[in-house]
C-alpha cells in the first residue's frame, strides 16, 4: 500500500509550541510559551486596518506586495539600517516571517545543497530544510553566553552550502549576534559563495547593558553582503500583531525575485487592508521602539527575579522576549516531565528546551518562558510558580 502523506511530512511533527498553547487553553493554565502579546496592539495601528476595510481595500493586493507598503518599507529600512533598497525589485511581502523563511529556502536551494543552521534554533527551521529538499547542517551555540565554536562554524561550509539561516535577537536563548560574529560569518559566505537568510523579527527588542555592546546589526549592512543576504521581517512582534500575518524579505533583485515566484504560488498576497495598516506602523517616530524596549526590559526584569527566586537558572537574555531556563536542579528525569508538572500541577504552560534541538537530549534540561504578557498575566504566573519553591 502506497504511503498516504509524504516522506518529507512523515520527517516532523506539529509545532510543539503551538500545542503547549492548545493545552494551555484545555487546562486552563498561563500561556508562557507561544510567543504572542495577550495585551491589545497599539490602538491607532488597530484604527489603520480598520479605516482600511472602510475604505474598501478589501481585495488581492499586487502579489509581492502593496506599493504603498513597499515603499514603507524602503524607508523604515534606510532610516533603520542605512541600506537603500528598492521597492520596485528588491521587497516581496509575505503571509508572515514564517512564509518569507520558507518561500526564501524554496527559491534558492536545489535538492541535496546544504543549508547551516546554529542550535538551538527556532522550531519552523528544520522543517523548512525538509520541505525545501535541503541537507541540513547544525553549529552549536553553548550556554551561558550562547557562543559558537568558530572552527565548527567553519568545517560547515563546504562547497555544497547554498546558505546559512541566522536569527538576531536570536529564539529561544535571547542572544544577540556580534558585529565579529556576524564578520566571521560574512567572511565565510563570501569565501564560499554561500547567501545569508537572516530572521530579524525582533530587531526592536533590545536591552542595553553596562559593559557590552549590544545593538542589532544586520549582516546585509556589512561589507560584501548586501547583494548575498535575505533579510526577512514582520509587522508581528514589533507591532503586537501576531495574527495579521505580514512579513516581508528584502534582498538583492534576483533572490526576491525566486521568492516572488514561489510565494505567488503558496499564499498569492497577505491581507490587502493590513498592509495597508503596516505602512503606517512603520511610518511610527523612533520614540515607539524606544517605549517597546523599554516596556520589555521592565517585563523581562520582573520575570527574571521570579524565576530565579523559585529556583530557576536562567539565560539572561539580550534580546527578544524569551528566557531560556535550567531546570537541573529541580530534579525530573528530563524537560518533558518538567514541562507536564508545571502546566497541569503549577498551571503555567511553557516550551520543552527539546524542540529547539536536532537531539533532544541536548535540550532535557531546559525550558522556555515568554514574558511579551501583560503586567496582571506575569504577576499571576508569579504567584502559581511559588508553589515549585
Amino acid at each position: 500500500m502506497k504511503n498516504r502523506v509524504s516522506r518529507k511530512v512523515m520527517r516532523f511533527k506539529e509545532s510543539v509550541i503551538r500545542e503547549m498553547s492548545r493545552k494551555a487553553a484545555r487546562l486552563q493554565a498561563i500561556n508562557l510559551a507561544q510567543g504572542f502579546p495577550d495585551f491589545p496592539a497599539p490602538a491607532d495601528i488597530k484604527q489603520a486596518a480598520c479605516g482600511a476595510i472602510e475604505a474598501d481595500i478589501n481585495q488581492y493586493a499586487v502579489t509581492w506586495g502593496a506599493k504603498n507598503f513597499r515603499d514603507a518599507i524602503a524607508a523604515k529600512t534606510k532610516w533603520h539600517l542605512g541600506l537603500e533598497i528598492d521597492p520596485e525589485t528588491e521587497v516581496v511581502v509575505t503571509c508572515g516571517a514564517t512564509e518569507g523563511m520558507i518561500a526564501a529556502m524554496m527559491a534558492i536551494v536545489d535538492p541535496g545543497e546544504e543549508v547551516i543552521v546554529f542550535e538551538p534554533f527556532y522550531e519552523n527551521y528544520w522543517p523548512d530544510t525538509i520541505l525545501s529538499d535541503a541537507a541540513i547542517r547544525y553549529v552549536t551555540m553553548h550556554p551561558p553566553e550562547w557562543n559558537f565554536n568558530p572552527d565548527e562554524l567553519r568545517a560547515a561550509f563546504n562547497e555544497k552550502t547554498k546558505a546559512i539561516i541566522i536569527n538576531t535577537p536570536h529564539n529561544p536563548t535571547g542572544k544577540v549576534f556580534s558585529h565579529e560574529e556576524l564578520r566571521l560569518i560574512a567572511d565565510l559566505c563570501i569565501e564560499y559563495d554561500v547567501i545569508a537568510l537572516t530572521d530579524e523579527i525582533y530587531e526592536h527588542i533590545l536591552y542595553p547593558d553596562p559593559v557590552r555592546d549590544i545593538r542589532h546589526i544586520s549582516i546585509a549592512t556589512l561589507d560584501g553582503m548586501r547583494d548575498r543576504t535575505i533579510t526577512i521581517n514582520s509587522l508581528s512582534k514589533t507591532y503586537a500583531v501576531t495574527g495579521w500575518r505580514v512579513g516581508y524579505a528584502f534582498g538583492a533583485p534576483d533572490l526576491i525575485h525566486g521568492m516572488r515566484q514561489v510565494h505567488d504560488f503558496l499564499t498569492v498576497g497577505a491581507a490587502a487592508p493590513l498592509q495597508e495598516a503596516g505602512a503606517y506602523a512603520l511610518a511610527r517616530p523612533p520614540e515607539y521602539y524606544d517605549h517597546l524596549q523599554k516596556d520589555y526590559q521592565r517585563r523581562r526584569d520582573f520575570l527574571l527575579g521570579v524565576l530565579e527566586e523559585v529556583g530557576f537558572k536562567c539565560h539572561k537574555p539580550d534580546g527578544a522576549y524569551y528566557i531560556l531556563t535550567d531546570i537541573t536542579d529541580f530534579g525530573f528525569v528530563d524537560e518533558i516531565a518538567f514541562t507536564d508538572h508545571l502546566i497541569s500541577d503549577i498551571g503555567v504552560a511553557v516550551v520543552p528546551g527539546s524542540s529547539f534541538y536536532r537531539n533532544p537530549q541536548m535540550g532535557a534540561h531546559h525550558v522556555r518562558f515568554c514574558f511579551c504578557k501583560k503586567d496582571e498575566t506575569l504577576h499571576a504566573a508569579a504567584e502559581r510558580l511559588q508553589k515549585l519553591r
